[in-house]
């Protein structure tokens, strides 16, 4: 696992045929739960890492620029996405001149999936921990969804090594406790594990009313279902649920406003993404997932920050409007 060779993302984006309607495990050619088998646009290395006294390997990919401008950005992944798909941003900040760190957090992607619970406190030290690894002092944050939970409490809990913060079409930004009732871990892997890749392809469409043709949502299908002809499928699974619990039970959304680093919240127009709505009474389900709107009454409590939203576009946001989002990111690190 320690690298693969290098393959462009967008031509897999791009390539990659339709997945089959009854797409189960016997009929996918099965890959490891570390995601072996599926490519990355870069060389993916691994930090050794202890959580809980569970010995567990981080990946990462570690993108030099051509013309170095001296500074570095950190790419922090969503739930539902191996970092393979920043591909497009990881181009967009080598050509500007960044060095682009793109974990796998401990738990996703390439990286080992634990025993153990997940927890944001642990992710942010790991973060860190890649950092001093690589002698990174202070990194711009850019994250996405998920990973905009974890970039708050990495600037909320790390202030001195953050410089800028971009949120983009961050998930958090409310109490989901407020809304949803506490669900079991062992009833929500019941329900995961009956999730057909069909399904899971609907549920993308609609939970992040994504404007991506359906050829380029089947490399997050492949991730996600030709793992479950691996042996250790059952631990992977586990591990996924984990990061559901995590979203649920440790919210950032009273820490957002207290981020004093300069932040840029892009948000998709009509991602209305939210976690656990379809378990929230049929009365408060209207009033979950007004992200842009939170995003922006966030902005003006906040001392250095502001909300951009781009119309027409969904949760992947810099799949869906990458000129837009290109100018917004690199306008504001420039700063």
């Amino acid at each position: 696992m320690n690298r693969l060779l290098p393959t462009a993302l967008a031509a897999a984006l791009l390539a990659a045929p339709l997945a089959a309607h009854a797409a189960d495990a016997t009929q996918r050619e099965p890959y490891g739960i570390a995601l072996e088998g599926f490519a990355y646009p870069y060389p993916v290395h691994v930090l050794p890492v202890v959580n809980d006294g569970e010995q567990l390997g981080m990946a990462y990919m570690d993108v030099a620029p051509q013309q170095p401008n001296g500074r570095t950005v950190v790419l922090l992944h969503g739930r539902n996405f191996p970092s393979s798909y920043w591909a497009p941003v990881i181009r967009m900040l080598s050509e500007a001149g960044f060095r682009v760190v793109v974990p796998d957090q401990i738990g996703f992607g390439k990286s080992s999936k634990p025993a153990g619970e997940l927890h944001f406190d642990t992710l942010a030290r790991n973060t860190i921990a890649l950092l001093d690894h690589l002698k990174i002092d202070k990194a711009e944050i850019v994250a996405h969804s998920l990973g905009g939970m974890l970039g708050v409490r990495i600037a909320r809990a790390y202030p001195d090594r953050v410089a800028h913060l971009v949120l983009t079409a961050p998930i958090g930004l409310e109490d989901y406790r407020l809304y949803v009732p506490p669900t079991p871990t062992e009833k929500i892997i019941e329900s995961e594990d009956k999730l057909t890749a069909e399904g899971y392809r609907k549920q993308l469409q609609t939970n992040y009313a994504i404007k991506l043709p359906p050829d380029q949502i089947t490399p997050f299908i492949d991730a996600r279902f030709n793992i479950k002809g691996s042996p250790d499928y059952p631990r992977w699974l586990r591990a996924f649920v984990s990061s559901g619990q995590m979203i649920y039970r440790e919210p950032v959304a009273h820490e957002v406003a207290l981020v004093s680093e300069p932040t840029l919240f892009i948000m998709g127009a009509d991602d209305h993404n939210a976690p656990g709505r379809p378990n929230a009474p049929e009365a408060l389900r209207a009033k979950m997932g007004q992200n842009a709107e939170l995003a922006k009454a966030f902005a003006a409590k906040m001392p250095n920050a502001r909300a951009e939203v781009i119309p027409d576009t969904g949760h992947l946001v810099f799949l869906e409007a990458p000129e837009k989002y290109r100018e917004l990111v690199l306008g504001f690190l420039g700063r």
